[in-house]
């Protein structure tokens, strides 16, 4: 299984934010995306996500066997910077909503308590979300990839709130996921302690003006 994007350029408003970038991501890899604020980091993971279209390029995913024609998007996981969970609602029931929602396929999905137990957390499945700190909530928000299984995990800033044994516990699942065959895509500022991935620097809007001439 291969992602690959082709040729693509963005925009935030009336701002180029870069242009004609290409890049593959292979089974088993990881690419960190490095840059300044505003360089677009964001913006890429989103158009890679299907959440923002492209000004030019495609993204596309090489699945042997797959379906023609599949769309990238169907078989990624975006965790952006907020955590996409309901503050009201238990965290099993936050769980249980989005691997209902995104569906499991392929039956390799863990249970929402196996979930939470994965980022140390499994004890308190019964609470509401919002009464978590911002370091479990951002763990919790992390074990929602794992409840429903896609083999390309977007993330962007990821080790955001948490502290450096979540850290640890992070990064093994990111290994374990990339052991398996899957590919992770990562905006960071941080070391992920990942060190065969590939680095993709982004330029920002004075790059990409750059590379048009």
């Amino acid at each position: 299984m291969r992602l690959s994007a082709e040729h693509l350029s963005a925009r935030r408003g009336e701002d180029l934010l870069f242009a004609d970038l290409s890049f593959t991501i292979e089974a088993g890899k990881a690419l960190v995306v490095t840059g300044r604020n505003g360089s677009g980091k964001s913006t890429l993971l989103r158009v890679v996500a299907g959440l923002l279209r492209p000004e030019t390029g495609r993204v596309s995913l090489d699945k042997p066997g797959g379906e023609a024609g599949m769309r990238a998007a169907e078989a990624c996981h975006y965790l952006g910077h907020r955590n996409a969970m309901k503050p009201e609602l238990s965290v099993r029931e936050n769980l249980v909503f989005w691997q209902r929602f995104l569906g499991d396929a392929g039956g390799r999905g863990l249970s929402a308590l196996d979930a939470a137990e994965a980022v140390g957390l499994g004890d308190i499945v019964h609470l509401p979300f919002g009464y978590l700190s911002a370091g479990q909530q951002r763990r919790m928000a992390f074990a929602k990839l794992m409840v429903s299984h896609r083999p390309v995990w977007l993330l962007d800033e990821p080790t955001a709130a948490l502290d450096r044994s979540a850290e640890g516990v992070f990064t093994g699942l990111i290994r374990q996921h990339l052991a398996l065959g899957g590919m992770v895509m990562a905006a960071t500022h941080q070391p992920l302690g990942l060190e065969t991935a590939e680095e993709l620097k982004m330029t920002g809007f004075a790059g990409a003006v750059e590379a048009m001439w």
